[in-house]
């Protein structure tokens, strides 16, 4: 499958499985699990057909992880990011000391009085390095990246999660814990 090609299925699944599933005509599970087979037939259906071989390639080869498959590869998810409401059922963990955020410059002043808010999201992403947070603050425009003091964070009782390719989640990041690089 050509590049091309597995953009194109990724960002229509993104578009599903993370914000718009009822224009599948699916359901998310607690997990944001659906069965593959209904996935794969809602897409024939709605005329964007994609098979199981051009499935599993991209989630193997997508350079985010956005998307999972379950032990028995019967289900997939999108790994966060969701709009619609799931349960994600991650479990708490003890986050890294320093944590980043990559947003766009015009985002700044807003970010500096009210910290990193979730907006649609059920979460705020948090990466562990700066090169992936450079990437999605250029999504934005100029990229301005902002260093969390998680761990300060974590002893003031936030809750932290990490899904399963490696993003940090957090629901609300106080100014107090940013610094702009």
């Amino acid at each position: 499958m050509d590049a091309a090609r597995q953009t194109k299925i990724s960002k229509f699944l993104s578009k599903h499985l993370r914000h718009t599933p009822e224009l599948l005509g699916l359901t998310l599970a607690p997990g944001g699990w659906v069965s593959v087979d209904e996935l794969l037939n809602a897409c024939a259906a709605r005329q964007f057909p994609v098979s199981r071989t051009e499935l599993e390639q991209v989630v193997v080869n997508n350079d985010k992880q956005r998307f999972a498959f379950d032990e028995t590869r019967t289900k997939i998810r999108a790994n966060q990011g969701h709009s619609v409401k799931v349960e994600l059922q991650l479990q708490p963990q003890i986050p890294p000391e320093i944590l980043y955020h990559g947003t766009g410059e015009k985002s700044v002043p807003a970010i500096l009085k009210s910290g990193l808010l979730k907006m649609s999201r059920h979460h705020v992403h948090l990466s562990t390095d700066v090169e992936t947070a450079r990437k999605v603050g250029m999504r934005h425009g100029r990229p301005v990246i902002f260093t969390v003091n998680s761990m300060a964070m974590y002893q003031a009782r936030f809750t932290f999660y990490c899904s399963e390719n490696g993003v940090w989640l957090v629901d609300h990041v106080p100014p107090q814990y940013l610094s702009a690089e």
